[in-house]
């Protein structure tokens, strides 16, 4: 007997850091206090009948735009924490830019957690922004708990003068100067400004507009030298590193071939990369619009199998969201139509079939890059990100014969727009459990909106190697 277990999970197929194994798992006020083959509770004991499931880690999203504050007719924390429920999330990190005002400063971060507070069915963190004239704002904003600071090399659109801004060289360099002194981790959206608003506005003046103009537009020499010039300022100054949305094995490389040398980098790649092509864009339309573009599909088996190596990091959805009308080609081109990918939700199902189902790599492996070397890098493990003694009970239940195809119906996020749509998946999340409380199931939706807590980064972070 376990004295005191007021939950277990009882006979799933448990993914544990190096195996999956049939065990139970014994929960006590929202942490895993037990792991054996047969637990049994008090009387009081909740029991969860788990056999012939998967009992993964919660995914740990750190790359989300839920767009609070004023913004949140595009999507806000209620839905955008349900669509992540859902989607077996029981951690995410919301991004500091798409929200008026951005997150660039303590007011800005202290008028985002008011808003959060309450309205988060799983448990959230909030990112820092670097832009220019901030970077007197970053130790205060790191004190207030965010775990991370996103920076552009790259235009990242919106309008008015509050809208976030790319960096300069300048601006970069005595950032990560300053990130670096305290021990803080920038995260960089990396293609070349220079090379991409060249290209964008060559293509406008010859009338090339629709999908494969627009990835033209983004080639993968700019991700490249964006990133080349990420690495040299992060040699130079010492500071932690992370390289969002990847979108080529050569990039890939070139921050593998860093780590070698002694750079502390992390690559994360998004779902997206690893499930869709340019072709898929050009049949999907703006659904599927994002940058940086889709890729082709002999880049996208190179990538898989980086991950297979042990190359890639983090997955992380960067689900960008926006009203339906904004992706319609009625009135506009292609190249105006906003450009994000709402994928919230099919994280990890889409990661699971194309990942174990079609290509076999194992369930500890997948679960690492959307658990557990999230959680560590940006400081949330070893409460987040692992099935464990001394872990939050953080799950996601998934049935691996619940054979389905995604439907308008599905989706709990604000619009149900998603380039997933019509794909048939081979499992499904049955039910997310936020430190020991089920907070989605999907007989009955979400069962505790409100759930979830701030969370600021509770160490340092770590490489994840």
């Amino acid at each position: 007997m376990e004295s005191g277990t007021d939950l277990i999970i009882k006979g799933g197929q448990v993914v544990l850091p190096d195996r999956v194994d049939v065990l139970d798992i014994g929960v006590r006020d929202g942490i895993v206090v037990a792991l054996a083959s047969d637990l049994q509770g008090d009387e009081g004991t909740r029991v969860v009948h788990a056999e012939g499931l998967w009992v993964l880690p919660g995914m740990v999203d750190t790359h989300v735009h839920l767009n609070e504050p004023n913004m949140g007719h595009w999507e806000g924390f209620v839905t955008g924490s349900a669509a992540l429920a859902a989607g077996g999330v029981t951690t995410y990190v919301d991004m500091p830019l798409n929200g008026l005002p951005p997150t660039v400063n303590l007011p800005a971060y202290k008028m985002k957690e008011s808003l959060a507070a309450g309205s988060s069915a799983v448990d959230y963190s909030f990112w820092g922004g670097l832009v220019p004239g901030n970077v007197d704002q970053l130790e205060a904003l790191a004190q207030a708990g965010v775990p991370a600071f996103k920076a552009f090399l790259s235009n990242p659109g919106g309008e008015g003068e509050e809208r976030f801004r790319e960096v300069d060289d300048w601006t970069l360099l005595e950032g990560m100067k300053k990130i670096a002194s305290f021990g803080g981790l920038l995260a960089l959206h990396a293609e070349s400004d220079a090379i991409t608003s060249k290209l964008a506005d060559e293509a406008a003046a010859q009338g090339r507009t629709g999908p494969l103009d627009f990835v033209a537009t983004r080639p993968i020499i700019a991700e490249l030298e964006a990133v080349n010039r990420a690495l040299l300022f992060a040699k130079q100054t010492g500071c932690r590193l992370h390289i969002v949305h990847i979108s080529s094995p050569e990039g890939v490389e070139l921050i593998e071939q860093a780590k070698r040398d002694g750079v502390d980098v992390t690559v994360e790649t998004c779902p997206h990369y690893l499930a869709l092509s340019e072709q898929d864009l050009v049949r999907l339309g703006p659904v599927a619009k994002c940058a940086p573009p889709l890729r082709d599909e002999e880049r996208i088996e190179r990538m898989w199998k980086q991950a297979a190596e042990g190359k890639l990091d983090v997955i992380g959805s960067d689900h960008s969201p926006s009203p339906a009308e904004l992706k319609s080609l009625e009135g506009r081109t292609f190249m105006q139509a906003w450009g994000g990918i709402a994928g919230a939700q099919s994280s990890l199902e889409v990661m699971l079939e194309e990942g174990h189902f079609k290509r076999g790599l194992p369930l500890p492996l997948l679960s690492r890059l959307l658990s557990t070397q999230p959680a560590k890098r940006f400081g949330f493990y070893p409460r987040k990100g692992e099935i464990g003694i001394g872990f939050d009970a953080d799950f996601a239940i998934v049935d691996p014969n619940a054979r389905y195809t995604l439907t308008r119906e599905h989706l709990l996020q604000r619009h149900r727009i998603s380039p997933y749509l019509g794909k048939t998946f081979t499992s499904r999340v049955a039910s997310t459990w936020v430190r020991g409380s089920m907070v989605y199931s999907s007989d009955e939706g979400v069962t505790l909106p409100g759930h979830g807590i701030l969370l600021s980064s509770i160490t340092k972070g770590v490489g994840t190697r």
